[in-house]
């Protein structure tokens, strides 16, 4: 362990795509750098050079992979924001793949700055991570939606012990927090969906509630793609012969493993969920149209018995007893009143109406 109290050097002028670049050494930053100075600080013994990159360009890959001698095939995939989660190894060094989520609706914070996703509502943006992880660095790579690992560079230079176990420890400190980072998706997700599970239980969803119920749906469809590949990559991370991976951290990335698994369960969980409220919103809708129906029978019903007294005395018959009767107009409506009155309580009984 290389012993080393001295000061912070300041930082060179800031470069478009990179977040920052600094050495590490005993498990303190000891300074920032070019990217030019990164080959040389990587083969120090005891010194690990982490670079953050937010969307390069290939020409500044291509720099960074002179410097630390990175794989092609893995710089080709890094400068294409459109990979699956995975890991590779290239000889003694990781390449690594995993992707984000947060909601469209938060401040995505970027290599110079902060701005907001636009959007009607609060949706799920998706981005990716590559990190290169090797002999004496550890590079990561941000493309899209993603929240900045400023926060996790400043946790980890706050626990310099935790910090000497080097570039492994940065690895699984970069994934536990694309990992933990997918909670308050599923948090405000299942927020929305116990309110629709809520409402369909008092009445049937409107239409627009129809299409939040599917665009739901389409969103943990998504984040369910997003997600299960992570759960592979930190599996083989956990527990894979890997040359690069040391083995005393392997628990920790199991650790990982633990919250991918819980979040995909969630997602399922939701998915579950949103299956239900559906068929349940569709089996109260079925009933309400039976209702309907049996009330439209009832009062057909009803009505049919005036009606067919009335097709009776529409005809033309010249002999009918009672038309010559003072009283035979009053006696037949009293009849038409008693027999549809004795209908409606017989379908009000039966909770035909």
């Amino acid at each position: 362990m290389v012993q080393t109290q001295a000061p912070v050097q300041s930082a060179p002028a800031a470069e478009a795509g990179v977040v920052a670049a600094s050495v590490y050494a005993g498990g303190r930053r000891i300074c920032d750098i070019a990217i030019e100075e990164a080959g040389k600080w990587a083969k120090k013994q005891g010194h690990v050079v982490w670079i953050g990159l937010h969307e390069p360009g290939l020409e500044l890959l291509q720099r960074v992979a002179a410097q630390l001698d990175l794989h092609p095939l893995a710089i080709e995939d890094a400068s294409n924001a459109h990979q699956q989660p995975k890991v590779e190894q290239y000889g003694d060094a990781l390449f690594v793949v995993a992707r984000t989520a947060q909601l469209d609706g938060e401040h995505i914070a970027s290599g110079e700055g902060e701005h907001t996703a636009s959007g009607e509502s609060e949706r799920i943006a998706f981005g990716e991570t590559h990190i290169f992880v090797g002999k004496g660095y550890v590079v990561t790579v941000r493309h899209g939606a993603s929240t900045s690992y400023k926060a996790v560079r400043e946790r980890c230079e706050s626990c310099p012990s935790a910090l000497t176990q080097g570039e492994d420890y940065i690895l699984y400190a970069v994934l536990d927090f694309i990992v933990d980072n997918y909670r308050p998706v599923t948090e405000n997700i299942q927020a929305e969906v116990e309110a629709l599970e809520e409402q369909v239980l008092h009445k049937s969803l409107a239409r627009r509630d129809f299409d939040r119920l599917y665009r739901l749906r389409r969103d943990l469809l998504r984040l369910r793609r997003a997600v299960g590949p992570v759960v592979d990559v930190c599996k083989r991370l956990g527990h894979a012969n890997l040359i690069a991976m040391d083995d005393e951290m392997k628990p920790l990335f199991r650790d990982v493993l633990d919250h991918a698994k819980r979040a995909e369960e969630d997602i399922d969980a939701l998915r579950e969920v949103l299956a239900f409220v559906f068929e349940a919103n569709m089996m109260a809708g079925q009933a309400a149209q039976t209702d309907i129906a049996r009330q439209l029978a009832a009062w057909a019903a009803i009505l049919a018995v005036p009606t067919a007294v009335a097709g009776i005395y529409g005809m033309n018959f010249e002999h009918m007893p009672e038309l010559k009767w003072e009283y035979g107009y009053y006696a037949v409506l009293g009849v038409i009143a008693s027999i549809c009155g004795v209908l409606y309580v017989r379908f009000r009984r039966n909770g035909w109406l």
